[in-house]
């Protein structure tokens, strides 16, 4: 993944600092500020800002004040700090209800546009273990799919899904455009029912690199197989997410 170029904020971004005897300490006026512009959207998820020493010097502060006031918004959880990336805002997380929707259309009712890159589409010959997950013959036509999701410029997960031979010519660009979930029901799928488990997984290196964070770091993880109205198996996902930006949430009842 490219790298977002640093921010550097001007001594103006911060406006005039309070300095007088008894005033607000520097370091909780520089995190207020920075804490603004995360709200509002003037830093946006993904910005990453300059090192704490070009800061300090940029607008007049010393190292342990700029540091400290960082720190104050890392842990609010606005900011992080990533060895090789530098400190960056964050995404919101996002709480997805665990019912039959995509992920596509769960960032969007929140409020959080989606992006998309495809990083593998392909057709092929189900082996036996495709063939099992999807429910039809081994040599089968099936696509297989891999894609990174984003929000902003900050990767939220990583998605592989498998689906059988009537789909094999939904398109790369379709899936960039929109959800998978939208993409089926435009070709007239009816979702019914879905078999789900969510776990949790050590992050492989691989993964990692494209998600942002450390190897071995925690990553949430959701297998589905969905039916539709006729209970034919219309897809299979394994997905990971980041657990720090994603969770899921669910309704419990009393019987």
């Amino acid at each position: 993944m490219a790298r977002e170029p640093e921010t550097e904020l001007p001594a103006e971004f911060f406006g005039p600092l309070d300095r007088s005897p008894g005033a607000v300490p520097l370091y909780v006026q520089i995190a207020r500020k920075l804490e603004a512009a995360i709200a509002t959207g003037t830093l946006v998820a993904g910005t990453r800002l300059e090192n704490e020493v070009a800061m300090a010097k940029r607008i007049g502060l010393s190292r342990p004040t700029v540091r400290q006031a960082i720190q104050d918004l890392v842990d609010k959880g606005l900011l992080v700090r990533r060895r090789g990336i530098g400190t960056q805002v964050i995404q919101r997380p996002v709480a997805r209800p665990v019912d039959l929707t995509s992920l596509y259309e769960d960032l969007e009712k929140s409020g959080n546009p989606p992006s998309t890159v495809v990083l593998s589409h392909r057709v092929e010959a189900a082996d036996a273990e495709t063939a099992e997950r999807l429910g039809v013959p081994v040599g089968t036509p099936s696509l297989h799919l891999r894609r990174l999701r984003l929000v902003g410029s900050t990767p939220l997960a990583l998605l592989h899904n498998v689906l059988p031979a009537p789909f094999t010519d939904i398109t790369a660009d379709e899936l960039v455009s929109t959800g998978l979930y939208a993409t089926l029901r435009s070709r007239g799928v009816v979702f019914s029912i879905a078999q789900q488990r969510i776990g949790a997984k050590a992050a492989e290196d691989s993964e990692a690199e494209l998600l942002n964070i450390d190897p071995g770091s925690p990553l949430l993880t959701m297998n589905r197989t969905a039916l539709d109205h006729s209970g034919d198996i219309v897809e299979w996902g394994d997905h990971c997410y980041r657990p720090d930006l994603y969770s899921f949430e669910t309704t419990l009842i009393s019987r």
